[in-house]
């Protein structure tokens, strides 16, 4: 029976999915990207947390009364929404939602778990630095060039597609948790947990 019921369920993803099975080493590779990915929300989440020295002094680390959304978006010069970046620099909502955004994306997509919410936040985080940094200007508002090198697709837009592929192909299944977490009963009852 048990030769019977796999036999079964191979039939199945042939018939719902035709050609769209990952072959080993595609499924190992997302996996070394998910994780990858992963890791640059999390360090980003790290070094403004602790002020590892990197984007962040040790002085101006979150544990020591700093602000990891003052530096940038305090700084934003460009694009129709400077203002709104501007005005939401240092706000303790808006640093502690970026904290936990960077903190969630980064251990869901190391750890393959919850990847559908994952991605979400990954690209709405995305879209708004990408509105802030505004790649479609070649110059900021006190006329000084912006270094844009692609006015459309930037890391930030990349970043973002690749959190969906990788919930949308359950990249967390090789090298990670996302069997476990799928199998879970609040995530069998709530497939958008995956």
């Amino acid at each position: 029976m048990a030769t019977t019921a796999r036999h079964n369920v191979v039939q199945l993803e042939k018939v719902e999915a035709p050609g769209s099975m990952l072959t080993h080493p595609a499924a190992r590779l997302l996996a070394v990207l998910r994780i990858a990915t992963g890791f640059v929300f999390l360090w980003a989440f790290l070094d403004k947390l602790f002020g590892l020295g990197w984007s962040t002094a040790a002085e101006r680390a979150w544990i020591n009364g700093g602000s990891p959304t003052k530096g940038f978006l305090s700084g934003v010069e460009v694009g129709p929404f400077q203002d709104v970046f501007r005005g939401i620099a240092g706000a303790a909502w808006a640093d502690w939602m970026f904290m936990l955004g960077l903190l969630g994306v980064g251990v869901a997509l190391i750890l393959g778990i919850g990847l559908r919410v994952a991605a979400g936040a990954a690209a709405l985080m995305m879209a708004f630095m990408w509105l802030a940094e505004w790649p479609l200007a070649q110059q900021t508002s006190g006329g000084e060039a912006t270094r844009s090198s692609n006015p459309l697709v930037d890391y930030h837009v990349v970043y973002g597609i690749g959190a969906a592929v990788f919930a949308l192909t359950y990249a967390g299944h090789t090298w990670g948790l996302g069997r476990w977490w799928a199998s879970l009963p609040i995530v069998q009852k709530n497939r958008w947990l995956i």
